[in-house]
């Protein structure tokens, strides 16, 4: 198997987010391209799938991160905007498809990003003792 920059795989809704996450309120909008050489931004597109990109906002709830960042980016491939499921604020949310990049940062350090195909409401709230 080769391994090329910015390979995918697929993961569990659990592998990432054990304790469940929960969407920002109004953070589902339309990534954008930045070209260096106009200056201008442009809608993004997915390399891979030739789909529009749209990016929210989560708060991962996995206890062990008290004092990091809990909020986390992940971008949904789809044809038109992905609409909150419950429009409710900070609902408690799923994704479809879940896949993750990893790749290393500026400063030399492991990250990735994830890209999912949906988000839908999580199909049953996580137990506060979850481990």
């Amino acid at each position: 198997m080769t391994l090329r920059n910015g390979s995918r795989f697929t993961v569990s809704m659990h592998d990432v987010f054990s304790h469940g996450c929960h969407l920002l309120p109004d953070s589902i909008v339309e990534a954008q391209d930045y070209d260096e050489k106009t200056k201008r931004r442009t809608p993004s597109v997915d390399k891979v799938t030739g789909r529009r990109v749209f990016q929210c906002r989560v708060v991962d709830m996995d206890p062990e991160l008290e004092g990091r960042s809990r909020e986390v980016v992940v971008k949904i491939l789809a044809d038109r905007i992905p609409a909150p499921p419950t429009r409710t604020p900070f609902e408690a949310v799923e994704f479809d498809g879940l896949q993750v990049t990893p790749y290393v940062n500026d400063k030399g350090r492991m990250a990735y990003s994830l890209r999912a195909t949906g988000i839908k409401a999580a199909a049953r709230p996580i137990a506060k003792d979850a481990a």
